[in-house]
């Protein structure tokens, strides 16, 4: 059985948390707690074309508001 996570053929969700991280996430999982759901369904080529545009600063929100730096 492929990685349900690597699978091009599946259908995603791009999850977002609470310090501004993506997540590529298969539908058919729960979302987990601490996260939301920004895009999707849709397939796994778009999701992560959406993160690529999305999430430009890698750096949690918590540090980065402390440092005085806007997302």
């Amino acid at each position: 059985m492929p990685n349900p996570f690597e699978d091009p053929d599946a259908s995603y969700l791009v999850l977002v948390n609470d310090e501004g991280r993506h997540a590529l996430w298969p539908v058919f999982v729960m979302v987990p707690d601490g996260w939301r759901s920004v895009f999707g369904e849709a397939p796994r080529a778009e999701c992560l074309e959406y993160i690529e545009k999305s999430w430009t600063d890698m750096r949690p929100q918590s540090p980065a508001e402390a440092l005085g730096v806007s997302k």
